[in-house]
């Protein structure tokens, strides 16, 4: 009987091994960034009044916190450093683009710059006139990756025979976003929101431990896992910040739906949702 179960684990294992060599000859061609659980919600805004102009300077990693790793010192981080461009993409998007003006900020510099150069050259050679001004917005978006918490939750369960056993072990870390709206008129903080998102982990492993013949031991294992991208993670949380702050500021009367009567059933939704009652 162990001979049998052992042939059909080598088995399992062979073909593993041969689907790995053919995913890693054949791998998948680079795709579009998934839409995560929030996607929907801000895509499907109903239009504004009117298009909130804002700017994005930096939405920094505040957090200092390197990537988990039980054996050494990790010096790469554990969330992305690209908050700011993953805010702004999110940014385009909310009520099929109907929302923000978004004002170039994080690469003022390289856009000032070759507005010199244009400005220099048509100075000196003649050109088709002065260049319109550069856009500037009402509303500056700030905040940051302000939470990473590793091993929120972890555990697992696992069973062994006579040397035959599988077992499972997860994972989960806690990543926390804050976003919030500023007046650049006067500088009040016009709408604050933060969100979280758990980033999941888990493996799965089987092994044996027979002996195939007299005297002769076979050790067999097979296993895989699967990690939730941290960047998506990030991408989801701030999803859920701009949808939140975008609530948030109609229920405070900052701004409009072009539809007003549409508010009511949007808040309502939103607040069963997401909104938590209070235990």
């Amino acid at each position: 009987m162990f001979r049998g179960i052992a042939v059909a684990l080598v088995s399992a294992v062979l073909l593993t091994g041969c689907a790995t060599m053919g995913q890693q000859s054949n791998a998948p061609a680079a795709t579009l960034v998934s839409d995560t659980h929030a996607t929907a919600s801000l895509r499907t805004l109903p239009p504004p009044r009117q298009p909130l102009d804002v700017a994005v300077y930096e939405f920094a990693d505040l957090t200092g916190q390197a990537r988990p790793n039980p054996n050494f010192a990790e010096s790469s981080r554990a969330v992305t450093q690209g908050g700011a461009q993953i805010l702004v993409d999110v940014l385009t998007r909310a009520g099929d683009g109907q929302w923000f003006r978004i004002a170039e900020r994080t690469g003022l510099r390289n856009l000032v710059q070759e507005r010199t150069l244009i400005e220099n050259t048509n100075s000196a050679y003649g050109g088709v006139g002065p260049l319109p001004p550069i856009r500037f917005a009402g509303i500056i978006l700030e905040g940051g990756i302000v939470g990473y918490d590793a091993d929120t939750m972890s555990g697992g369960a696992g069973a062994r025979y006579f040397g035959i056993g599988a077992d499972t072990e997860y994972r989960s870390d806690t990543v926390t976003v804050n976003l919030r709206a500023v007046s650049v008129q006067n500088g009040e903080v016009l709408a604050s929101t933060t969100t979280t998102k758990q980033i999941y982990s888990y493996m799965n492993r089987a092994g044996a431990y027979v002996f195939a013949e007299p005297q002769r031991l076979l050790e067999i294992e097979a296993g895989m896992a699967r990690n939730d991208p941290t960047q998506l993670a990030v991408r989801e949380a701030i999803e859920l910040a701009v949808f939140s702050l975008v609530v948030e500021g109609l229920e405070r009367g900052l701004w409009d739906l072009r539809d007003s009567s549409a508010k009511a059933t949007l808040v309502a939704a939103y607040n069963q949702q997401y909104t938590a009652p209070v235990q």
